[in-house]
Parts: C-alpha cells; structure tokens; sequence
C-alpha cells in the first residue's frame, strides 16, 4: 500500500473471513456453565478487538464503559446507541470467531418493550453483536423476555448498575442478598444466558452462581463467579481512574507516554526523519 508521500507502508489488518468459521454463540457460552471459568474483556476498536481475539479471550463485550475510557465522559449516561453501534462495528471487522455483546446504553430501552427490541435489533443487524446486554434485574425482565423472544441473545446486569448507580448508593458494594437474589433469578426467567455480577458482595455471588443454570461474569464480585470481565483500559493501565478491584497487567501509558516523548525530542533535535 502507497502513503500519501509514496513511501511503501504496511497493509492496515485484514482479518481472514473465513465462511467456515464461525463465532461462538450465546448457547455455547451458556454451556460453559460449570465446566470452565473464561475470561471476558472489553473492547471498542478493531485493533485491540484484534489483540483480545489473538489472547485467547473468544467473548469481547462492547461496554458503553466506552463513555468513560475512550470518549471522556464522567460517566456512562451520555453514551448514545450510535456510539455504541460505532464501535462495535468497529470490534467485528477487526475479529472473526468472538463473541461479540454490545451494550445497550442509557436511554436505549428504559422507555418500552419496542424501544428496546428496536435497539435491540439495531445492534444486531447494523452493529453486527451476537448478543445484548442491559442492566436491571426484576424491573426488566420483561425488556429481556421481549429482546429473547425475537430471538435475540441477552445478558443481564445486576449489582452495581453504572447508568443509574447515582440513584442509590452509588458504586458501592452490593450487599441486600435478598434483593440480589431475586433480580437474578428474574434476569434468569426473562430468558437470559448470562448474567454480569458487579461488585456485588463475593458470597452473595457465589450463592447466585451456585443457584443459577446460566453462567454469572463477575467484575469486582469476587473468585466464584462462572466468569470475569475486566475493561480494555484497566487492564493494559491506559485508564488513570481504575477501580480498586481492577488488575492492571501493564502500564502501556506509561509506555505510550514514552514513545511518544522519544518522537517529540527527536523531531526537535533534527534527527528524525533520519
């Protein structure tokens, strides 16, 4: 491929589309249930949608966490459908047998049923997300039993529900084993199959995952959930503000950070280009 200043450049990455592969599905995900612990990260480009892939990790969710990390946001709220539709086209070019959950963000499906199995569908056909995830437990279930019932593949989201943590106590750890209980066998009935469990307290967690036939994604909820999610930003330490429960196996800022001082000092100095 030519540059503009007609220098040879690398071919930007083209994933193989191979017809005989095909992406994991919400029932293979489903069966995973009590036979191995997966990982789950987030993604929202096709370059690190690329990187997750080649690591092994074959769900990649598309987080309107996106809000925060990437866009600059303070929270999730503003986050759009577009955006959320942006970026997870972006993750499936840039893979070819994950699978893909986009979030359904703020605003998507609170309003109706239609509302949100018309986002639902949007996310799907236009987006191209093997599945869907909305936050809420008993209080929307009937949203996942009209999204499950186009045939469309749904993960719920209980504890700790970022789009609306500012109306109860905030980020803080889930403890009304109860409630918790009942949103999550209310997200099970809605026909979900699977079920993200946010700092919710690590027995509670555990007892919903021993009670559930549907496979829990813990983030900040402890060791015994069925799997765990961690954002993009947080664990390559690109995020300046990760939560206390994040695990940052990289400081790749720090080393951008680097790089890019390295180019600016040698422009400087006249020694770049060489």
């Amino acid at each position: 491929m030519k540059a503009r200043n007609g220098v040879e450049s690398a071919r930007p990455y083209e994933p193989e589309k191979n017809p005989a592969i095909r992406r994991l599905t919400a029932g293979a995900i489903k069966r995973r249930k009590g036979k191995t612990t997966f990982p789950v990260a987030t993604a929202y480009d096709a370059p690190f949608g690329q990187f997750v892939e080649r690591a092994g990790i074959d769900v990649i969710l598309v987080g309107d966490s996106v809000g925060n990390v990437v866009l600059g946001f303070d929270e999730t709220t503003p986050v759009t459908l577009e955006s959320i539709l942006y970026h997870t086209q972006a993750v499936v070019r840039g893979t070819t047998r994950a699978h893909i959950m986009a979030d359904m963000p703020f605003g998507s499906y609170q309003v109706s049923n239609e509302d949100a199995l018309r986002s639902a569908i949007r996310l799907v056909k236009e987006g191209g997300a093997c599945s869907v995830k909305l936050e809420g437990g008993r209080d929307q279930t009937d949203r996942i039993r009209a999204i499950t019932g186009a045939g469309i593949p749904v993960v719920g989201h209980i504890g700790v529900t970022p789009q609306t943590a500012g109306l109860g106590p905030g980020f803080k750890m889930r403890t009304h084993r109860d409630r918790l209980i009942d949103d999550a066998r209310s997200v099970e009935a809605g026909g979900a199959y699977a079920i993200v469990l946010e700092v919710v307290d690590y027995e509670i967690s555990r007892e919903i995952t021993e009670m559930l036939s549907i496979p829990t994604i813990g983030i900040g909820s402890g060791p015994h959930c069925d799997s765990q999610v961690l954002v993009l930003h947080d664990i390559l330490g690109m995020y300046p503000h990760s939560p206390s429960f994040a695990k940052r196996y990289a400081e790749i800022g720090e080393l951008a950070t680097q790089a890019l001082e390295s180019y600016a000092q040698e422009v400087r100095d006249r020694t770049f280009p060489p």
